[in-house]
């Protein structure tokens, strides 16, 4: 018969193999706590790597041996991707169970920052030729180390899906999340390129009209995504509950709307925009992390519980 494995506080189901024990080995939840171990441990490293040493000029290369910048570089590359598939591992094995019926999913402010912060570095790593920032890969990985560890200790609820809507508005959640970090990333690195154009230094990376319509797509994406998801929990979630959730996503989805509106109308740029894309972020941001944070954190219990 199948029996329950205990690990972490994590409930698996693990097939009765007899002798066979080995089989724990392949259990979601050791894979999980060791991708869990691997993608902290190469983020942190990847926080911390040196930065790549500057090359001595040619008419010294007699004298001074040339430094090779390049393995230090591509090094710490190389651990934000091990860090990165580690934490899809980590994702994908904690956050559903697929061997239930219905459906389960665990929720948690840790799982969603982990989540988000998962899908901000894919979108880093395939702009990083332009978006090459020594900063930025710093605080990156040191987000990500952290996100990683927080869902790890702060893994929220199990809950069964009552509705066939539930995983694709989870989903669609997520994917917000992810397209609004996208958003504040681009837009970070179009604050820098502003200050570097009023101090009338050379540009860097990608060009500030360029990375000004990056972000404006990512809004854009991020909006439709959000508005979506709101739908489909209007669908699913009878009767609908105006909880601090639901007002908190409605106010950021206005937000939102309101800068999307005054960019197409009013021509809203740089910092206006700016500033209302950090306004809706953190609204959106409570709505959620916010939320759970002080559900299972400072209360100790599971939301909508008494």
């Amino acid at each position: 018969m199948p029996w329950v494995l205990q690990i972490e506080g994590r409930a698996h189901r693990v097939a009765d193999s007899g002798p066979y024990t080995v089989w724990m080995i392949l259990s979601p939840a050791t894979l999980f706590s060791s991708a869990t171990l691997v993608a902290a441990g190469a983020y942190v490293l990847a926080a911390l790597w040196p930065r790549p040493a500057t090359p001595v000029p040619d008419d010294r290369a007699d004298v001074v041996p040339q430094v090779h910048q390049a393995p230090k570089a591509d090094a710490a590359w190389w651990l934000l991707a091990l860090g990165w598939l580690a934490q899809a591992v980590a994702i994908a094995t904690d956050g559903l169970d697929w061997q239930h019926q219905p459906l389960l999913a665990r929720f948690g402010f840790g799982p969603a920052l982990s989540v988000t912060t998962w899908l901000v570095l894919g979108v880093y790593a395939l702009e990083r030729l332009q978006l090459d920032s020594l900063v930025a890969r710093r605080t990156l990985a040191a987000i990500a180390a952290g996100s990683v560890m927080l869902a790890a200790a702060f893994p929220g609820q199990v809950h069964p899906t009552q509705h066939a809507l539930a995983p694709i508005h989870w989903l669609l959640g997520l994917a917000s999340y992810g397209l609004f970090g996208a958003a504040l990333l681009h837009a970070a690195f179009l604050t820098l390129a502003e200050r570097r154009m009023k101090r009338r230094l050379p540009p860097a990376g990608i060009p500030l009209l360029r990375l000004e319509s990056l972000t404006l797509k990512f809004v854009w994406a991020g909006f439709v995504v959000l508005s979506a998801t709101l739908v489909l929990g209007y669908l699913f979630a009878q009767p609908w509950r105006w909880d601090h959730k639901s007002v908190l996503s409605v106010l950021s989805w206005l937000v939102f709307a309101t800068l999307l509106a005054g960019r197409h109308w009013m021509g809203w740029r740089g910092r206006t925009a700016v500033n209302w894309l950090y306004a809706g972020s953190a609204l959106l941001l409570l709505a959620y992390v916010g939320s759970r944070f002080v559900f299972e954190v400072l209360l100790h219990r599971a939301p909508g519980s008494h």
